[in-house]
């Protein structure tokens, strides 16, 4: 009797919890679904931008190097209702791959790494939630910071063995019938069987229009058909081949009138996507990883401000359609074991003194290039450079280098310049993550100065912060994996 009635109270509890989800889901049905990802963005990448936002230079920085103006001190992400936590893992690994974490995030499965939406042994196809949504009817767009057949994009549309495979990628990619790809370029230099006019012939076949100046983007409108749109100077893969400019580095490229911000290619699919059937939207903020794993601080933040603005032109959409539209903002995973706080600044921080880095890893690392090909410049007139864009040496800013400080340097310039002793690969590695030695130096000093510190090049098993608000939002509270993220988005959106 007694294991009766047990079974019996189980039985009603189920009841009555499936029914309150039905009806729950029932009434807050989103029309309109936006799935933003932070590529290597967990809560200490987020927390550190909304430390930098809160310093008067910083905003004032960050203004004149992308040429727009930050008026913002919170990030829209602050605005969002419900927070949860999720973990990571993959099928095969406990610190995961981008690969491995996006396919979790399109198909609610586990795989194993470097695999896009395929099963862990990489023998059938997972379906993704934006298929799902396409074939119900939506209309889908693809939206990132790094080129459109990268890990996270590709896991959206595409399905095959190693996230390598770029070209397979590609024609999966004009295969898919997706309404709106845009951002980065495709990785074409990496084709073996075709040209990239070839590509665009053949994406045209398919009813794609290719755009990639400002005056053909400004044009596109609810009647441009499907469309992949991106930036004309990606053809000849600038910065990072076939990615965006990364933000910090905009002030450099301003003769440029084609450069268009992730922002605006979000505003844009909304424009072109918004119909009675409604659409899904993932946009992803791709270079945050990048300078993760560089150990970049400062440039990190500029790419997590301009993955915010793209999140506030969803929220600006939400606030007009509240009850039939829903946000989703997490990370696949951490990148780089970011610390706020540092054993040299005890419990001291000093995130103003981050506005005097001027430009991004990237471009300290093309000036290095510059004086190796060179060999003349000397280590003083290296830093009279790094003292002007980044402020270390100047006592006036508070960045005063001390002994050590100098000595590491001069380590690290010796490196870059193929001079002074060799060290081991794994002393080497230690210490600069196979990244340029005087560059890692330099970012890891004013980092540390103003009490940031980093533990890794690679990602961690950290858990990821998810924020959302809209129809059904409560449902991403708490603490969950993420392969239950997109699960509860099909839940709600009736995406069977």
């Amino acid at each position: 009797m007694k294991l009766f009635r047990y079974l019996k109270k189980v039985a009603l509890v189920i009841l009555s919890v499936t029914v309150f989800s039905v009806v729950a889901i029932a009434g807050e049905t989103p029309k309109y679904i936006f799935f933003f990802i932070g590529d290597g963005m967990s809560i200490s990448q987020i927390r550190l931008a909304e430390a930098a936002l809160s310093e008067d230079n910083f905003r004032a920085d960050y203004s004149k190097e992308t040429g727009r103006p930050l008026l913002q001190t919170t990030l829209t992400i602050r605005k969002m209702t419900a927070t949860g936590m999720a973990t990571t893992n993959a099928e095969n690994r406990f610190i995961t791959g981008s690969a491995a974490a996006a396919t979790a995030l399109a198909t609610g499965h586990k795989t194993t790494i470097n695999t896009i939406s395929m099963n862990g042994a990489r023998t059938a196809a997972l379906e993704t939630i934006a298929e799902k949504a396409k074939k119900k009817g939506m209309k889908v767009a693809v939206i990132t910071s790094v080129s459109i057949d990268h890990a996270t994009p590709a896991c959206f549309y595409a399905h095959t063995e190693d996230r390598n495979n770029y070209e397979i990628i590609g024609e999966q990619l004009i295969n898919s019938n997706f309404d709106y790809f845009a951002g980065g370029s495709v990785k074409h230099n990496k084709y073996k069987n075709k040209t990239f006019d070839e590509y665009k012939t053949m994406a045209a076949e398919k009813g794609y229009k290719y755009v990639n100046t400002r005056s053909e983007f400004d044009a596109l409108d609810k009647n441009s058909g499907k469309v992949i749109a991106t930036i004309k100077m990606l053809d000849n893969y600038f910065n990072d081949g076939s990615s965006l400019p990364y933000n910090i580095d905009l002030d450099d490229v301003k003769s440029v009138d084609d450069v268009i911000s992730l922002a605006e290619f979000t505003q844009k699919g909304i424009d072109m996507l918004e119909n009675k059937n409604g659409f899904f939207m993932m946009v992803e903020g791709g270079k945050i990883d990048w300078t993760c794993h560089a150990n970049d601080a400062v440039t990190g933040v500029y790419e997590i401000i301009a993955f915010d603005e793209a999140i506030s032109k969803a929220f600006e959409f939400y606030k007009k359609h509240p009850k039939e539209t829903l946000i989703v903002v997490t990370g696949d995973h951490e990148c780089g074991g970011l610390a706020l706080g540092y054993a040299g600044t005890h419990y001291e921080t000093s995130f103003d003194i981050l506005a005097n880095q001027k430009l991004s890893f990237m471009e300290l690392n093309d000036l290095v290039a510059e004086w190796r090909k060179g060999g003349v410049i000397s280590f003083d007139e290296a830093m009279k450079i790094v003292k002007a864009y980044f402020g270390l040496g100047d006592e006036a800013k508070g960045l005063k280098l001390n002994g050590s400080e100098i000595k590491r340097l001069q380590i690290a310039f010796a490196q870059s310049m193929k001079k002074g002793e060799e060290m081991t690969n794994e002393e080497k590695y230690l210490n600069y993550g196979g990244y340029e030695p005087f560059t890692v130096t330099v970012t890891h000093i004013l980092n540390n100065k103003a009490g940031i510190d980093w533990t890794s090049y690679s990602h961690t098993a950290v858990p990821v912060p998810v924020f959302s608000i809209g129809a059904g939002s409560d449902v991403f509270n708490g603490y969950y994996d993420n392969t239950d993220i997109p699960k509860k988005i099909m839940e709600l959106g009736n995406i069977k």
